[in-house]
């Protein structure tokens, strides 16, 4: 975008897989000024630091903002905080900028789907209202997914609806290439190599249907040929743990998340990959893991509602299955029928690389944010 614009960044410091490291508060990297804001990066799996992280990169960030907009200038802010998208609109509205929104995560719906609120409570009408407030004030609202254009839309008048539009993630294809699963050095490190192996990488979070996951690892303990391997962290962690521990689930790997740079090993590391939601997510969130998978040429199975964007991609590429969250029998049926039809697999890892080719490549995402900024810059001419 910076080969077409002056393109400015606020931002925080490292607080996912680089926590802990100092990056540079000024930067110019590619052409793009990169400003980073101070603010503290406590562990976000314990939830009262993840609430300090919250409240002070929000607030640093909403003066910065304030002190460096311009009148038209247009401002892209996504979901994560949540709380930032609504100071950072604030800011835009006193100094004359408008604001498009990334929306990554629809809130308050994934603490509702993740047990942490109750629907129909005050808090999650004070949050619709909320978000009612932040979509009609947006220049434009950019989500990830078709479920989720259509949750959002509601939240609008008939005639704002058109505000909202589908830029999906993208896949990494330049990294992320199929690799031979017999010369993979992970499964070497764990010594799966001769085994079926069932992949979840990730989030180890509410939002994720992992109780499932392990209750089918449960019901699959007698099959020696068959072996999960889950890479990740976050919430739910601690209690896979002591699961594995206390039920002796010795067909479960678990290892800490890998870092970006060794997603062409880990990917691959497996015969098919899953994903997982809880019940509820249909239209809040959308696992932006899947194009990597997809990259990778690995058969999905998505354990999510009908609904769900991640079961439509699923469903309409042909490259994998669709689990309903909360099923373990059902999902330990499917994995068993995947590891019967090997000749499948190869077809669908195939086929999901074609899709990811052709429309989740990064050249294509990237061009759809350009004509949407340059739409919205000549339309302030």
């Amino acid at each position: 975008m910076a080969e077409r614009f002056k393109v400015e960044v606020l931002c925080g410091q490292p607080s996912y897989s680089a926590r802990g490291q100092h990056a540079p508060v000024k930067e110019n990297r590619n052409g793009v000024m990169i400003r980073r804001c101070p603010a503290t990066t406590l562990n976000k799996d314990i939830l009262f630091f993840r609430l300090i992280n919250l409240v002070t990169i929000t607030l640093s960030m909403f003066f910065n903002a304030l002190w460096r907009l311009r009148r038209d200038d247009l401002i892209l802010v996504v979901t994560n905080p949540p709380s930032l998208p609504f100071l950072v609109a604030l800011a835009g509205w006193l100094r004359g900028a408008r604001s498009v929104l990334l929306v990554h995560d629809v809130y308050p719906d994934i603490l509702i789907a993740a047990g942490m609120l109750k629907r129909g409570s005050p808090g999650n009408q004070i949050g619709n209202w909320l978000n009612r407030w932040l979509y009609r004030s947006a220049a434009r609202v950019v989500v990830l997914g078709r479920d989720m254009q259509v949750k959002v839309a509601a939240h609008l008048k008939p005639e704002q609806r058109q505000r909202v539009i589908v830029i999906t993630n993208w896949a990494d294809l330049d990294s992320i290439q199929p690799g031979l699963r017999d010369h993979n050095c992970l499964l070497k490190k764990t010594g799966l190599i001769g085994k079926f192996v069932v992949e979840y990488a990730g989030n180890i979070g509410y939002p994720n249907d992992i109780e499932g996951l392990l209750a089918c690892a449960r019901l699959l303990s007698r099959r020696d040929n068959i072996h999960f391997l889950l890479l990740g962290g976050g919430a739910k962690r601690a209690w896979v743990e002591q699961t594995i521990f206390k039920e002796d689930l010795r067909n479960v790997t678990l290892m800490s998340g890998r870092p970006r740079r060794e997603q062409q090993n880990f990917l691959n590391a497996c015969d098919v990959n899953v994903v997982s939601l809880v019940r509820g997510m249909v239209g809040v969130s959308v696992p932006s893991r899947i194009y990597n998978i997809m990259g990778a040429g690995k058969p999905i199975i998505a354990v999510a509602e009908e609904r769900s964007e991640l079961a439509i991609v699923v469903r309409e590429e042909r490259i994998g299955w669709v689990v309903p969250p909360h099923d373990p029998f059902r999902l330990a049926s499917t994995i068993e029928e995947a590891r019967a039809d090997p000749e499948e697999l190869i077809a669908m890892g195939r086929r999901a690389r074609a899709a990811a080719e052709i429309k989740y490549r990064k050249e294509f995402v990237l061009e759809a944010y350009c004509r949407l900024f340059f739409n919205l810059f000549k339309n302030i001419v």
